[in-house]
C-alpha cells in the first residue's frame, strides 16, 4: 500500500448488482462497527460470515423485503473493513428503499450509546470499495484491476487471464523480479558505504550475471504481459480499399453475421460500421470503411467525408487489411487507384498493411502481390488464413492458459524497467563503472516494477483507475 494514501474513515454503501430487474439485488456497507446498523436493520445479530434469513424493516418496523444477510466483520472481508451485505429480491424499487434506510438508519441516535448508529455513512464513489480493499492490503493493484478486468471481460479466455491475475499470478510475477533487484541494490549501495572495495565488487557479487538473468526474466514476463494487455484490449483492424472490392463482404464474413449493406452500387458504405469478433480468444475490432479514390473526381460531399473518416480510422488502426480485387487486376485505371493508396499507406507510420486478394471463386487464377493473401468472402476460403495472419501481425502466439490479464500501463512499466536495466548492464560492463549511477538505475527499475503493484503510485494515477469501477464494487 502506497504509504502517503490516508486510510478511508466513511463508511460507505450501494448497490452492489447491475441497474435493472433480477432475482437478487445486493446492497453493500463496508465501515467500522456495523453492529448497531445491523440491528437496525434486521433486529438481531448476526452470526460472522453466515447467511441467515432476515426481514429487512423500515423505520416504523415495517418490512421492506424478506432476504438474507450476511455480516463480513474486518479484517476476514472484501475490504478488509466490517462489511454487510443484504441480498434482497432484485426490483429496482426495493433496492432503493434499503439504500435509503441504509442512509436513514445510519444517521438515526442509537438509545444504548446515543451517538447516530453509524455517522457520516455516504453513497460510495466509482471502484470505491475495491479501492479500500487495496489501501487495506487485501489486493495489490494489479488485483484490484484484474476485478473490473474479470467484470470486463468480453472473451472466455480473458475472462480466465483475469482470474489468474485476481488470484495474484502477475503479481507474482513482478514481485519475484523486484526482489531480485532489491537484493542487487542492496549489494551496491553496501559497497558504496565502503569505496575501498569498489574495485573488485561487480567480480565479487557477479553483478554482471546478475542483471543478465533479471533482464532475461524480465523478458519473459514482458511477453507475456503484452499477451495479456492484448487479450484485454485487443486489436483494432481497418478495412481499407477502392470501392466494390469486397471490404463489407469481407466484414460479414469474418463477423458471421449480415452487419454491412452489400450492393454493386460503388460508394454503398458512405461511414464507417465496427464490430467485435474473437480469433482464439482474443477480441478484433473491425473496422469497415468507405471505398477510397480519387476525392478530387468525387462529386458527392458524403462520399468526401466518408472518405476523409476512412484515413482517419487508418491512422488509427493497429492493422489496415488493404483488399485488393483479383477480377480487377490488369485495369489500368483500377491499377493506379490501388498505387495511390499504397502509396498514402507508406506515409502512415503506424499501419501494418496486410495485403489481402478478394474473390478468388471468381478468377481462374489466383493472381497476387508478394506477402498477401487470397481470400473469397462469399464461400469463405483463406479466412482462417486472414485470421492467423491478424494475431501475427498483433504479436499473439502464448497459449491462453498461460496468460495472465494485463494493461498497457502494465507494458510501459516493464518497458521502463528494461530500459533502466539495460543502462544498468552498461554501467556494469565499463571497467570504471560508477556505483552510485548502477544504484540510480536499479532504483528506477525497481519504482518502474512498484507501479505496477501499487507500492509506489501516484494518487491521481489511483483515481483514475478505480473512477472507472462500477458503482458498488
Amino acid at each position: 500500500m502506497p504509504s502517503h494514501l490516508p486510510l478511508p474513515q466513511d463508511p460507505i454503501v450501494a448497490i452492489a448488482t447491475a441497474p435493472g430487474r433480477g432475482a437478487v439485488g445486493i446492497v453493500r456497507v463496508s465501515g467500522r462497527g456495523l453492529e448497531s446498523l445491523i440491528e437496525a436493520l434486521t433486529g438481531r445479530r448476526l452470526a460472522p460470515r453466515t447467511a441467515q434469513l432476515a426481514v429487512m424493516r423500515d423505520a416504523r418496523g415495517q418490512a421492506i423485503d424478506h432476504g438474507l444477510a450476511l455480516h463480513f466483520p474486518a479484517p476476514g472481508s472484501y475490504t478488509g473493513e466490517d462489511v454487510l451485505e443484504l441480498q434482497a429480491h432484485g426490483g429496482p424499487v426495493v433496492l432503493q428503499l434499503l439504500l435509503a434506510r441504509c442512509l436513514e438508519a445510519g444517521a438515526e441516535v442509537d438509545p444504548a450509546t446515543q451517538r447516530p448508529r453509524l455517522a457520516h455513512l455516504r453513497l460510495a464513489q466509482p471502484g470505491e470499495f475495491t479501492q479500500r480493499a487495496f489501501l487495506n492490503g487485501k489486493l495489490d493493484l494489479a488485483q484490484a484491476e484484474a476485478v473490473a478486468d474479470l467484470i470486463d471481460a468480453g472473451t472466455e479466455a480473458a475472462a480466465r487471464s483475469a482470474t489468474r491475475s485476481l488470484g495474484g499470478a502477475f503479481s507474482r510475477e513482478i514481485d519475484a523480479l523486484a526482489e531480485r533487484i532489491v537484493e542487487l541494490r542492496t549489494l551496491v549501495e553496501a559497497t558504496l558505504d565502503f569505496p575501498d572495495e569498489e574495485i573488485d565488487f561487480l567480480e565479487r557479487a557477479d553483478a554482471r550475471g546478475r542483471l543478465t538473468a533479471i533482464t532475461n526474466a524480465l523478458t519473459g514476463v514482458l511477453d507475456r504481459t503484452r499477451q495479456g494487455a492484448l487479450l484485454r484490449e485487443g486489436m483494432t483492424v481497418v478495412l481499407a480499399g477502392q470501392p466494390n472490392v469486397g471490404k463489407s463482404s469481407l466484414l460479414n464474413a469474418l463477423a458471421g453475421a449480415e452487419l454491412a449493406i452489400v450492393t454493386p452500387i460503388a460508394g454503398t458504405t458512405r461511414d464507417k460500421i465496427g464490430q467485435t469478433i474473437q480469433i482464439e480468444g482474443v477480441p478484433v475490432h473491425i473496422v469497415d470503411t468507405a471505398g477510397l479514390r480519387d476525392a478530387a473526381r468525387s462529386h458527392d460531399e458524403v462520399e468526401r467525408l466518408g472518405m476523409e473518416r476512412s484515413w482517419a480510422e487508418i491512422e488509427l488502426a493497429d492493422t489496415v487489411v488493404f483488399l485488393h480485387d483479383l477480377t480487377r487486376q490488369g485495369e489500368a485505371a483500377y491499377e493506379s487507384g490501388d498505387a495511390a493508396i499504397a502509396a498514402r499507406l507508406r506515409m502512415v507510420d503506424r499501419a501494418r498493411v496486410l495485403h489481402v486478394f478478394n474473390k478468388s471463386d471468381a478468377v481462374a487464377e489466383r493472381r497476387r502481390g508478394g506477402g498477401g493473401l487470397c481470400v473469397s468472402a462469399r464461400n469463405g476460403d483463406g479466412l482462417n488464413d486472414v485470421r492467423r495472419a491478424l494475431l501475427e501481425r498483433a504479436g499473439w502466439h502464448a497459449n491462453p492458459e498461460g496468460v495472465f490479464i494485463a494493461r498497457t500501463r502494465h507494458v510501459l512499466a516493464l518497458q521502463r524497467c528494461a530500459a533502466h536495466l539495460a543502462s544498468a548492464q552498461e554501467l556494469a560492463a565499463r571497467a570504471d563503472a560508477a556505483l552510485d549511477l548502477l544504484a540510480e538505475e536499479l532504483r528506477l527499475a525497481h519504482g518502474a516494477l512498484g507501479e505496477i503493484t501499487g507500492a509506489f503510485t501516484a494518487d491521481d494515477l489511483l483515481g483514475e483507475i478505480f473512477g472507472r469501477f462500477c458503482i458498488g464494487k
